[in-house]
């Protein structure tokens, strides 16, 4: 009979985020890794398998809340379409302004997205999922606010929301750059012009 696991697994999954967080994948070694969550070698392993497992569900876990606060965002009925834009963007430069306060390099999926580039097909899909999750998101919230008359563009709505998804991933790396606050409240007030003007 399997011995019953005598961890915190939600708080292991916060302090492993924290450590690929800070230094990536291929250089949280599984050292750092146990050190971070105050776990022995064979209890990780046990717990979670391998070093790429635990990644997989800390970054599951991360884009999962990431995307369900974007997607609130845009969902909300209380705010026009474009408010709702700004608004995001808003939160986006709030969140890089608090990473920089706490340590924080950036936006993990960001971060990941960069660092694996391709080579790894199981953490492709899942960034590829989350990524086509919140581009839904925004192309309906493109298209509400286009029949509503708030947004006035006349592009493509799915091209629109792959533009601000640039946008958003511009402000994040603009952000790691060292740009301040309102350099990157000029970048989401400018993508929100040109939704809207």
């Amino acid at each position: 009979m399997a011995r019953p696991r005598t961890f915190d697994e939600d708080r292991v999954l916060e302090a492993a985020m924290h450590a690929f967080w800070a230094n990536g994948y291929e250089a949280t070694s599984t050292r750092d890794l146990c050190e971070a969550v105050g776990l022995d070698r064979s209890s990780v392993y046990n717990a979670f398998t391998s070093k790429h497992e635990l990644f997989k569900r800390v970054l599951t876990r991360y884009v999962n809340a990431t995307t369900d606060t974007q997607l609130e965002i845009l969902q909300d009925p209380t705010r026009s379409a474009a408010e709702r834009i700004r608004a995001l963007l808003g939160e986006i430069v709030d969140g890089e302004m608090e990473n920089r306060r706490s340590g924080h390099p950036g936006c993990l999926t960001v971060n990941t997205t960069v660092e694996f580039a391709g080579r790894d097909a199981e953490i492709a899909a899942l960034l590829e999922r989350d990524l086509a999750r919140r581009l839904e998101a925004l192309r309906t919230v493109i298209e509400t606010g286009r029949r509503a008359g708030d947004i006035t563009s006349t592009r493509d709505s799915g091209d629109l929301a792959r533009f601000l998804n640039a946008v958003i991933a511009g402000i994040r790396v603009t952000a790691q750059g060292g740009a301040d606050r309102a350099a990157l409240e000029s970048i989401a007030a400018t993508a929100v012009d040109a939704l809207t003007a």
